[in-house]
């Protein structure tokens, strides 16, 4: 299972958010890059970034991701407000291996299909869930979509991936949605992303156990409670 960091960007700061909430971010470092940086330096390969005020529609931090873009030696999968074909190809153009859709998956499918056929196996979707429904806007909202029904139009679409965010335990540290993940993975052929809660080598042992591929890390890492190289060598 691969282990993939996240960075959050929130006014060109490196954040970390509990549940989804702006109102009372972390600060961890003033400089995402330098974070890219660190990470590529203790064997990541791959980060998840997400772009957390073009998510929630007030702003962007285009200029700070193009500048995160350009480091070596690791490939960048890239969220937050991603809506439209142009936003898809700018972040590809600039460099971007992956781009990461949410909202579009649940508010406009038909976009989502063109992108992900426009641009194979680089279009992934973000299924974020709060109490079993589907969130967008940056988790702000969420829309009474069945999950099965979402994920099952993806299915023969060229995705590059899925990534399954239970928000409940995001940033919380307590432990994954081991049952989410595991209906969910009965659901998909396509390789699984999980994030939300994981804060232990047990909680990374059992998120691989229940069928996911890669997990997300986020406030474990800079709150210290597991290391990145601990994280890659469980």
């Amino acid at each position: 299972m691969q282990v993939i960091p996240a960075i959050d960007i929130l006014g060109g700061r490196c954040v970390r958010l509990t549940q989804g909430d702006y109102d009372n971010p972390t600060v961890y470092a003033e400089d995402p890059v330098e974070v890219v940086d660190g990470f590529a330096a203790a064997g990541a390969q791959r980060i998840h970034v997400v772009d957390l005020d073009a998510a929630r529609g007030s702003a962007s931090n285009k200029p700070v991701i193009a500048r995160m873009l350009q480091r070596p030696g690791v490939q960048l999968q890239v969220a937050g407000g991603v809506r439209s074909e142009d936003a898809v190809a700018a972040l590809l153009g600039a460099g971007a291996q992956w781009v990461v859709m949410g909202t579009t998956v649940v508010r406009d499918p038909h976009l989502f299909e063109r992108c992900a056929i426009k641009h194979p196996q680089q279009v992934m979707a973000a299924l974020d869930v709060r109490d079993n429904k589907a969130a967008v806007d940056g988790w702000l909202n969420t829309d009474p979509v069945a999950i099965g029904a979402l994920v099952s139009r993806w299915e023969f679409l060229p995705l590059g991936g899925v990534i399954l965010t239970c928000i409940d335990r995001d940033g919380t540290m307590a432990g994954p949605d081991l049952q989410t993940l595991a209906r969910v993975r009965k659901m998909t052929k396509f390789d699984l992303q999980y994030s939300g809660g994981v804060a232990s080598v047990d909680d990374l042992r059992r998120v691989a156990a229940s069928g996911a591929q890669g997990v997300i890390l986020g406030k474990a890492l800079y709150e210290g409670k597991i290391t990145l190289e601990q994280a890659i060598g469980s």
